[in-house]
């Protein structure tokens, strides 16, 4: 260590130190390994007439987290030994691979992570191993996306995000949709990820389709942010769901049309509307806001709110609590954010499966990230301010569940008691 202080010994890649000490630890390690399968350690005489016995080495190479490795392996005889540190046929060890997918997940094209491994660590892998190294997650990435759900979710949230997908010779934007459901103890579940081809009911009959089809049985509300041939799709699917659009999405949507110096004015005028107490409360607000010099200025903002009246008022008709939970879809607001920052680094994708893929690496790793940091201080003595991040998402709870709970089985109590 103090040669890498007063020479320049490098640490990592051909020729650092530490490629050399992982290489004489895993070639003692397999020297005993052999011992142990022999029965006997070299030079021992009682290995004499055993029927088995060394046989030289034989050459390997390695990529490491620390670069590539060239290994003399032992052999015996017989050639019935195996080492399990470093087995037939492996050519990465250690957590190499897990670099690999964690560089993925965090928006690395696979040249990226080729060039990347090659700079600092000094190993050199063809963008074909890259490939298929983060190609062994989709077998789980698929059964992630098929695997049993709960048969009642009170709410379900749906978001999207716009990737870029290649198609051909031309780039196209598509939607990813993320859909999150709340179970009964308040706790939030990424249910799937689908990245839509077509527009319309079509694509929604058949995304609430494959939710029943693994076992999702009813929900109360689905929280979405005014997605075309949602609501038709909900009520072929669930005949008793309420779809509440978001109103920080409509909010959003009505302001695009007002200029800029304008839109905390009009801002203003449009809070009475979504924080009236009843719905008949909001329809006077809205009439009056028509008649408003702001409502005659930006009659689309005006039309925004009315095209949008039958998805928007549902959660009128319930108390504070619930309405905290249901009125926006910023629940998961906070996971898409994340979310675009992988993928404006990602740029675009092959392919569909492409892109789920990413999108839920990027989500594990996250929530990995996250568990590391709580584990860190795990071990701090009681009552220490600790800055460790809970969950994101999967897995986090609701604020203000039991509370909404008690509403939605004052309103809902044939539909919910049973699930209880």
């Amino acid at each position: 260590m103090s040669r890498v202080d007063e020479d320049g010994l490098a640490l990592t890649g051909r020729g650092g130190f530490l490629p050399e000490l992982v290489k004489a630890v895993l070639e003692r390690g397999m020297g005993a390994e052999l011992s142990d399968h022999l029965g006997y350690e070299r030079g021992d005489p009682g290995g004499r007439g055993s029927g088995n016995s060394r046989n030289g080495t034989t050459p390997k190479r390695v990529g490491t987290e620390v670069g590539d490795i060239a290994l003399d392996q032992p052999r015996d005889r017989n050639s019935t030994f195996a080492s399990r540190l470093v087995p037939k046929g492996a050519r990465r060890l250690g957590g190499l691979e897990d670099m690999i997918i964690s560089l993925y997940a965090g928006g690395m094209t696979i040249r990226d992570i080729q060039h990347h491994l090659a700079a600092t660590l000094g190993t050199e892998l063809s963008h074909e191993t890259i490939s298929k190294v983060t190609e062994a997650v989709a077998e789980e990435v698929a059964a992630w996306q098929a695997r049993p759900l709960e048969a009642f979710y009170p709410v379900l949230y749906l978001d999207a995000l716009v990737v870029k997908i290649r198609d051909g010779a031309h780039v196209s934007n598509r939607a990813a949709h993320i859909a999150v459901g709340v179970d009964l103890d308040g706790v939030k579940h990424v249910l799937g990820i689908w990245v839509q081809a077509t527009e319309g009911a079509k694509f929604w009959a058949g995304v609430c389709s494959e939710l029943a089809n693994r076992g999702v049985k009813d929900v109360l509300i689905v929280c979405c942010d005014g997605l075309t041939g949602f609501p038709e799709a909900i009520a072929a699917t669930w005949t008793k769901a309420i779809v509440q659009t978001c109103v920080v999405h409509l909010i959003r949507a009505s302001m695009r049309f007002v200029s800029y110096g304008d839109r905390k004015a009009v801002a203003a005028a449009l809070r009475p509307i979504y924080t009236a107490s009843t719905e008949e409360a909001a329809r006077r607000e809205l009439d009056a806001f028509a008649e408003s010099s702001w409502g005659k200025r930006y009659p689309a903002t005006l039309a925004a709110w009315t095209n949008a009246w039958d998805r928007f008022t549902p959660f009128l008709a319930f108390g504070p609590a619930l309405r905290k939970i249901i009125y926006t879809t910023n629940a998961i607001e906070s996971l898409n954010f994340q979310l675009r920052k992988i993928i404006k680094n990602r740029g675009l994708f092959p392919n569909d499966a492409a892109a789920i893929k990413l999108l839920w690496l990027a989500i594990m790793n996250i929530e990995d990230k996250r568990a590391r940091e709580r584990a860190k201080e795990a071990g701090l003595p009681k009552g220490t301010p600790r800055k460790a991040p809970g969950r994101l998402i999967d897995g986090a709870g609701t604020t203000g569940w039991k509370a909404a709970l008690a509403e939605l089985s004052l309103v809902f109590p044939d539909r919910i008691n049973p699930h209880l």
